[in-house]
């Protein structure tokens, strides 16, 4: 079974015949066997060359780069080898079409404004003093239907946001004043493991829709641009209460992260190593954790998910099943 590589040390990643070959600056070795690999995450200072970009491209795996920081710095998305001419052209038009863009700008924010209330609910039966906050989510989600812009929709997603995030005192055991979302740069340790963790779920998404027919350029609810795969961006909205979100109140709350998991001198926006290592170690669980599914009536990963989510955009843009966002029922 494949499954994502993380590689944190710094050394040289090469071809070696039908394989991948990892030299450590100390002088070890590992092979990486590429018929187990989905994906490779580069955190550490590595040397590549053209031989491996062939190689790696010729088995469709995509390469992610992280800084020293733990900052995203890109990734090496191989050509794409599920190609359809016929999706593209609808995937072109329901992004032109302004009734037809608006509909699935609605369906995202939608699925994503839904799992947020379905994670406040979820605390507030556990004692949580939510209630106001959540009747303040429900204002703001009636508006969705009538939403006739995708700009009035980002507006209504950044309210919700907002409103959720003001919440999150309250959620998290740990003594943090979280006031605000801070993305550039983020301006205390939860701001920090929001950026960390919607950057993996961006590239953990983007790494799924290679896997389909889709182009990850277009999108409809956020504005495709230059240099970005903003089709990720989209779908990983609707995911990110379910596995970022809920993975930061369980970090939190069992104090697997807390104030020493960073380098204090860069005012927290630097994790450390280790703590880069636990949270993708929870992260790797938690998407291989897996629930029954209710149309396909057979256990699915979080993970799976995510494929699943993609899979339904390709049948609405070819006409054959009106799009519904995923929402969590458990």
């Amino acid at each position: 079974m494949k499954r994502t590589y993380y590689i944190f040390n710094n050394g040289e990643l090469k071809r070696k015949d039908n394989t991948i070959e990892f030299y450590l600056e100390d002088g070890g070795r590992r092979t990486i066997p590429i018929e187990q690999v989905r994906d490779i995450y580069c955190f550490g200072q590595i040397n590549i060359n053209s031989a491996l970009i062939s190689f790696l491209a010729s088995r469709h795996i995509a390469l992610h780069w992280f800084n020293y920081y733990g900052y995203y710095s890109g990734t090496f998305y191989p050509r794409e080898y599920l190609v359809s001419g016929k999706l593209l052209v609808k995937q072109v038009e329901h992004y032109t079409n302004p009734d037809k863009r608006i509909i699935l700008a609605k369906a995202f924010v939608d699925g994503a404004s839904a799992n947020i209330y379905r994670n406040l609910r979820y605390y507030k039966n556990r004692g949580k003093d939510l209630s106001d906050v959540m009747d303040e989510i429900d204002y703001f989600r009636n508006q969705i239907n009538v939403a006739d812009k995708v700009e009035s929709l980002m507006g209504l997603e950044g309210n919700i946001r907002k409103v959720y995030y003001s919440a999150w005192n309250e959620i998290i055991n740990q003594d943090i004043q979280f006031e605000k979302r801070v993305k550039r740069p983020p301006d205390n340790m939860i701001n920090s493991l929001i950026s960390f963790l919607n950057t993996m779920l961006y590239t953990k998404t983007l790494s799924e829709i290679y896997n389909t027919q889709l182009n990850p350029t277009i999108s409809y609810l956020h504005e495709p641009g230059t240099s970005r795969f903003s089709l990720s961006l989209d779908i990983s909205e609707i995911f990110k209460p379910l596995i970022v979100d809920r993975l930061i109140f369980s970090l939190l709350n069992k104090n697997q992260i807390n104030e020493y998991s960073f380098h204090k001198e860069t005012e927290f926006l630097q994790l450390k190593e280790s703590a880069i290592k636990t949270i993708i170690a929870e992260l790797d669980l938690r998407l291989k954790q897996t629930i029954g599914h209710r149309e396909l009536k057979r256990s699915v990963s979080y993970l799976r998910l995510i494929r699943l989510e993609a899979y339904k955009l390709v049948k609405h843009l070819l006409g054959e099943k009106m799009y519904e966002p995923f929402k969590i029922w458990w």
